[in-house]
Formats: C-alpha cells, structure tokens, sequence
C-alpha cells in the first residue's frame, strides 16, 4: 500500500525535522503489553538508525521467560534476543491472572509514577483493550501528555458495531493526539470511527527483514536439508501452513481443500500445535493417496528455512483473528507468494491475486479449493519478482518515517507540557 499524498508530506517533513534539524529529538516513552518478536527488534533498530530517545515499558514479561500457551497447548520461550540493545523496563503486573487475554489481565498500578519519573514529551501505546491502558490514558490527559496510538483493528468479515459501540470508541479515539495506521483496512477502520485525515499517519507492520534473506547460506542449506529429511524431490511443491492450530486459522478447511485435488507431485506442510492437530492427523491418516506432513512448533531462529523450503505459505484465516498477518510478511520477504483469505488484515496490501498470491472468500470452501489448486500449478518464479518488489517498502525504516511524522504533529503539544 502507497500512503496518501497528505501522510507522504508529512512523512517527508518529519524526516527533515529528525534528521536535518539541530533541535532535540522529543523524548518518547512507549508502552506495550509484553516482549514480542516483532516488536523488539524495530525498538533496537530505533535505537541504531534514529535519534528518537525512548524508553520501552512492558507490562508483563510472557515471552521473556517460559510460559505455557493455551492456543499452543504448550510451554515455551522465544529463542530470540526481545531485550537487548534498546532501554526498557517491565511494570509489576498485579493481575491474579495476567495476560492478554481480559480485561483485567494487565494491572501495572506503579506505571503512572514510572512514566512521571521518564518525563516524556508523548507516549506511544500499544492497545487499548485493558485496565492499564484506560487508566494511563485519563492520566496523561490530566497532565496533557499526547498519547499516539498504535493497533491494526479492522472491520473485515462484520457489519458495522452498534451505535452504541461506535459512539464509545469513537470517544475513546478521540483521546488520541495521534494514531498510526497499519494498512488499508487499518485505516477504513479509524476514519469509519471519525478519526480525522489529520491525525492519521502510516506506520506499515514491518518485520526485522535482515532475518528473513532468501540469499542466506546458512538457511538455504538448512532448509535443504529439512526438505530432504523428509523426503521431498526438488521440484516438489510444497505449501505451507505455519501457526497455532486453532479453527480460527482454519487449518481443517486447507487440509480438506487440499485433500480434496486430484494427488500430484504436492504436499501441504503443518508447521504449529494447537487443539487442531489430532483432527488433522487423524483426517489426513484416513487420506494416504495425499502427502500431509506434520511438523513441530519452530521458533523464531527456525523459521526463516521453514519459509524457505516451501514454495507458497498458507494463511487462511477468517473472522476478526487475523488482525494483519506478520508471517505473510515474512514468508514474502523469503520470496514466498502467500495464498490468504480476504479477512486476512494485510491483504489489500501485500496479497494481489494472481500477483503476489492468491484471495479466497473466508467462508467460501470451493474458492479456498480453486485458488489452492491454482496455487499448485502456477509459475511461481515469476511471481516471486513482484512478491519482493511489493514488501520491499515494508520495512522498520518505513515504519519509523510514519512514528516520526505522528510525533512531529504532536511536538507543538508536547513541549508546553
């Protein structure tokens, strides 16, 4: 996606004032609920490549150190360095059950004092969603801090909420200085919410590309040995599907689309656990004339050659799960085309079908059938030229531009607090 002429102006303006400018870079203090694999190295690479001051807050420390996933259904860590090379600090969570995944799962009474003893001239914040985030809110507006929003929320696959929903986050966004958007459908959500043009700047969901080279000996040889430990010729298609095994992924329906094309020189690859893998297992047993492998969760440092020794990554995903789709990132940045459904965040911007992969109706089983059987017989390295021209832009560097531009539209504010 191309942000519009407006944000592109401002994008350039701000990076001037940050790179060209004697004045001092405004001292941001960002909060996030917990260490992510995405996240953390844009924060580092923040820290080497621009003059921003900034201070990370995380409000609980999953990731960091072994804790058990319920969609996983297992326990583990990120085999990735989340902390070094970039200030930060972690909040006293004293949620009796902390997470994400309530309300009340992330309670940091001490984040006020912490935040007043930093002095920053703005906040960015991750989400809304929770008791911490409400609370820091109503607290910088008292001490008329600007905040700068960052989600990906869209409407994709759901009419339009109920006035009354509406009307409450419409308030809420209201209490923004500015917000960041992700993507297209990023963007239709806040402006469909009465978040002004002015307030909005475009800040892609980028990942750390430098990990994810297609060119990297190291993990063209492991995933060459990975396809032949499972036996697979060279010129095997293989598709791929990598995540949680949980139905909002729809895992069951790519296996039984997949199961349901004439056999061939193919395989569909299950890389993730999650209460979907014994159904699957036992679905793909009771189909033999098919090759279905099955393969472990892999970490962060693994999944480069997983991207690799496959020839197309799968996400298809439906409903409101899939927010934007990072790994759809990941496998293009490996040179992967990406067959999605359309509720899949990203889409409109990285997945053109017939382009740089393939779009299905979430909810239409025979278009997830003919686009896989598409998938299987395209000329793919054709499409891998514009699979690596479309994510090029979507860097931490383009992400930075849109982080600059939201602060320099809030400085004015800022320096009289």
């Amino acid at each position: 996606m191309t942000p519009p002429p407006s944000d592109s102006t401002r994008q350039q303006a701000s990076d001037r004032r940050f790179n060209g400018s004697p004045s001092p870079a405004p001292r941001l203090a960002i909060v996030l609920s917990h260490p992510t694999q995405y996240y953390s190295p844009w924060f580092r690479w923040l820290r080497q490549h621009s003059p921003l001051s900034f201070r990370v807050f995380y409000l609980w420390d999953f990731g960091v150190k072994a804790t058990r996933d319920p969609e996983f259904q297992s326990t583990f860590a990120w085999d990735v360095d989340l902390l070094a090379g970039y200030e930060h600090e972690f909040v006293p969570n004293t949620s009796r059950d902390a997470g994400t995944h309530h309300f009340a799962g992330l309670r940091n009474p001490t984040l006020p004092a912490r935040l007043a003893a930093y002095a920053p001239h703005a906040i960015l914040l991750f989400g809304y969603a929770y008791a911490t985030h409400l609370r820091l809110l109503a607290w910088a507006r008292l001490r008329r801090i600007p905040v700068i929003f960052r989600g990906d929320s869209h409407f994709l696959g759901r009419p339009r909420p109920p006035f009354a929903t509406r009307a409450m986050l419409r308030l809420l966004y209201r209490q923004f200085t500015a917000l960041t958007y992700v993507g297209a459908a990023n963007r239709d959500y806040f402006t469909t919410l009465g978040v002004p043009e002015e307030k909005l700047f475009f800040a892609p969901h980028s990942v750390d590309h430098t990990r994810f080279d297609p060119a990297s000996e190291s993990t063209r040889a492991t995933a060459a040995a990975l396809r032949a430990s499972i036996g697979l010729a060279p010129d095997t298609r293989v598709i791929l599907f990598a995540g949680k095994l949980i139905p909002a992924k729809q895992p069951r329906e790519l296996l039984d689309a997949f199961l349901s094309l004439p056999p061939g020189d193919h395989v569909l690859v299950f890389v993730g656990e999650g209460p979907e893998k014994n159904a699957l297992l036992q679905r793909a047993a009771a189909t033999p004339s098919h090759r279905v492998v099955f393969l472990p969760f892999a970490n962060q440092s693994e999944m480069p050659a997983r991207y690799l020794f496959a020839d197309v990554f799968a996400l298809p995903s439906r409903g409101l799960y899939e927010t934007w789709g990072l790994a759809v990132n990941e496998a293009m940045h490996m040179g992967r085309p990406c067959l999605v459904s359309d509720r899949v965040g990203c889409q409109r911007d990285l997945v053109t079908h017939g382009a740089t992969g393939w779009v299905f109706r979430s909810e239409d089983y025979s278009d997830l059938r003919s686009r896989l059987a598409e998938a299987l017989s395209a000329d793919l390295d054709s499409m891998r030229l514009a699979v690596a021209e479309r994510i090029r832009s979507y860097t931490y560097a383009q992400t930075t531009l849109g982080l600059h531009a939201a602060l320099s539209a809030v400085q004015p504010r800022s320096s009289q607090s």
